[in-house]
This record gives structure tokens, sequence and C-alpha cells, in this order.
């Protein structure tokens, strides 16, 4: 069914994106490469992590109530009875009562030990060391399992993988994972008055601002932008450039040429193609905003001003994104705060207010539409409601961080 310029929520508008999301695609790569990548599978521990008791010091593994009551006055005296060498545990060596042994951070604690002193509180005197502090049961030793045991889930899936968790990865004896594949999105900008960002403008003519913006937004989420170039409004244009593009893409943003204008090619061209499903959408700033498909490729049509496009990305695009990444939770980071002044609104369409923090009070930054300085200067945007007029001074907000 299309839709040219007939005004939906923006709820029915994300329903109606993630009807038409692509299944998550899923592939493996090397642990090392897997940073910022999005699990596909849970992983389990394929056996006790440690795997064996262990000392996280240096120091002496002794049996706790051999040292009971010791002090600098008074210590506990133990005979050294051999060391631990790192990575060969000596199944020979077992502590009996008034021994003690050496033993490196990562060395494996010997039979008869369930402490370890440090080294610190401890003094040599030929086989004797004088242990100058009590140690509990337990004491600087991590126990086979206390990490994680065989068969627990130590990731699920939809995780976006940190360096940290590459190397409990390794730990747990991965050297691949499945993680989602990025999705290719293609950008096209589109428009008359635009010119490349290296090209001085003309009267009437503008820089490209939002190719650089969408591609550089998309990367940081985890996607891979293809960049297709400044297109004319005209029919001949849209065409050939999507043509190339959609076999070429999973998903193709066109930002520029989704006014109620006459001269707009946007729709009509995607509606040729394919199926324009939005046109039109109760957000502010981003009105205009067309949802279509194209041989199965989800297709948007994004406000031409950099900010518009920005919002549409964020509130609009993004849960697309976040289904084909597999991702559970979203990935976009948010802020508690307090208002510091008024905002009006108006009732029925969603809104998106630019906002400095200061701390934890929002500042909202009104501007002229079309304006680019408030973008850099703000620190990200609050949301408001389609059903309220507004939010009041002093009421708690979440900031959507850029």
């Amino acid at each position: 069914m299309s839709r040219f310029f007939s005004v939906i929520p923006v709820a029915d508008a994300v329903t109606i994106v993630l009807g038409i999301a692509p299944q998550p695609v899923t592939e493996m790569v090397p642990v090392e490469s897997a940073s910022c990548r999005i699990l596909a599978t849970g992983v389990m521990a394929d056996s006790d992590i440690p795997g064996f008791d262990r000392s996280v010091v240096d120091g002496y593994a002794v049996r706790a109530a051999d040292t009971a009551g010791a002090g600098d006055a008074i210590p506990a005296l133990l005979t050294c009875t051999g060391r631990i060498s790192m990575g060969q545990p000596d199944g020979t060596l077992s502590l009996i009562p008034g021994t003690c042994a050496y033993i490196p951070t990562g060395g494996v604690l010997p039979a008869g030990a369930d402490a370890v002193v440090m080294v610190e509180y401890t003094e040599e005197a030929g086989e004797t060391v004088l242990v100058k502090k009590p140690a509990a049961c337990g004491e600087n030793v991590l126990l086979r399992d206390e990490d994680f045991k065989k068969g627990e889930t130590v990731f699920s899936p939809g995780r976006r993988l940190s360096p940290q968790d590459a190397g409990v990865l390794a730990a747990c004896g991965c050297g691949a994972v499945a993680v989602a594949r990025k999705p290719v999105v293609g950008i096209i900008s589109t428009g008359n008055e635009l010119v490349p960002a290296t090209v001085v403008p003309g009267p009437g003519q503008v820089r490209d601002a939002n190719a650089p913006m969408l591609a550089a937004y998309l990367a940081d989420y985890g996607c891979i932008p293809k960049v297709y170039g400044i297109v004319r409004d005209e029919k001949e244009a849209f065409e050939a450039v999507l043509k190339k593009a959609v076999p070429e893409c999973d998903v193709v943003i066109l930002s520029g040429g989704s006014s109620k204008d006459d001269r707009d090619m946007t729709a009509g061209t995607i509606a040729a193609m394919g199926a324009v499903l939005v046109h039109g959408i109760a957000i502010a700033p981003g009105k205009p905003t067309i949802v279509g498909r194209i041989e199965g490729k989800p297709v948007f049509g994004l406000p031409g001003h950099p900010a518009s496009a920005f919002v549409v990305l964020i509130a609009i695009v993004r849960p697309l994104l976040d289904r084909m990444l597999s991702v559970r939770m979203p990935l976009q980071r948010t802020k508690q705060a307090t208002l510091s002044v008024n905002i009006p609104s108006q009732r029925g369409r969603e809104e998106y207010v630019r906002v400095l923090l200061d701390g934890s009070v929002a500042t909202p930054l009104f501007g002229k539409s079309g304006l680019l300085n408030t973008l850099v200067r703000s620190s990200g945007l609050v949301r408001i409601p389609a059903g309220a007029e507004g939010l009041e001074q002093g009421c708690e907000v979440e900031v959507i961080l850029w």
C-alpha cells in the first residue's frame, strides 16, 4: 500500500520499518577482530575457569589455621618445603601442619594449602618463614571454577563485544566467534543545490553535509556505509542510482528531496520501482520522511536538513539497524538530567529537541530550522512524546547522547 504524505505516528512508522527489516546474517570472525561486533550466538565456558586453584599474589601458600594470631611481635614460624613454578604444578608437593611453600601470582595452589600470605607480610630466615599477618581460609586464592563454571553462559546473543570480552572469549576456548554481519547501507544525496565538500559553493548552493554525517554514524553503529555521491532531482538520475545501489546494499538511504513540493521525485521513483509504505511521520524535525521498499530492500527518504536527517536516523532508521544486527539492548547511550527551562511542544507530534548538558542539567538550544551549529554545540536530544504539550522546568528527562 502506498501513502503519499499521509502523516502517521512515530510508533506506527517504526512498526512498519521493523516489518521490512532484513533477517540478520551471521558470520564467523577471529576473536581478535570481534570488538564492537554484535554476538550472534550464546557462548558457554567449555571448562572450569581458571581450571585450578591459583594464587592471586606473590607470597606463601599456607594452611590458614597455622597463621592464627600471627603478628609483627609474635609471627607464625613455618617451614618452607618448596617453591611453586609457573605453569608447572608439582603433584608431589603437599603441605602438612607447620609448613608453607613459595608461590607466584597465578601459581597452582599445592595440596593441603587453603590460603596465600602476601610476601610483604613475611620474612625469610633460612628455611623458616616468619608470617606476620594471619590469613583467612580462601584469602588471596582464586578457586578453579570461581571465574566461570563449565557449561555456564558467559555471553548471551545480542551483546556488543568489547576488547575485554575478546579476552574472555579466548579464555573460553573461542578462536573465532559468530557475529551479525555488518549491514551495507547505501547513502545517496539528492538535490540540485548540493555540491561536494571540496567545492566552494556558488549562489544558492550548499555543501553536502548529510552524506559524511550519516556515513560516520552508520560506521560507528556497526554498519558499512557506501556513499554514492550527489544526484540531481531528475527522475532518470534517481532511477539510475537506485538501480545501482539496491543490489549492492542491504538498506538504502536518500537524503533530501522528500518535501511536499510537486517537483519531488523521491516518492514517485520509489513507488515506480517498488512501494512507498510511509510518506509523512508525526515527528519534529523530520515530518516528510519516506519509508519504502525496492526488491525487498528497505529504502528511506530522509529530509535534507542535517538536523532533521539525524533525528530521523536515530528515531526511525536505528530500530531497523538494531533488528538487522540482532541487538538486544539498544546501543544508543542515554543520560538522566533535569530540565533547566520549559520546552513548548505541539501535541500530536513526537518532537526531538537539542540540549546542552552541564553536569546533570539539560538546557535546550533553540534555533532556526536548518542551523548546523546546534548539532555540534549540543550534547544530545530530549524526546517529547506526541501526547505532551511540552516539558516543564525541573522535570527529569532522558537525554539521547550524540
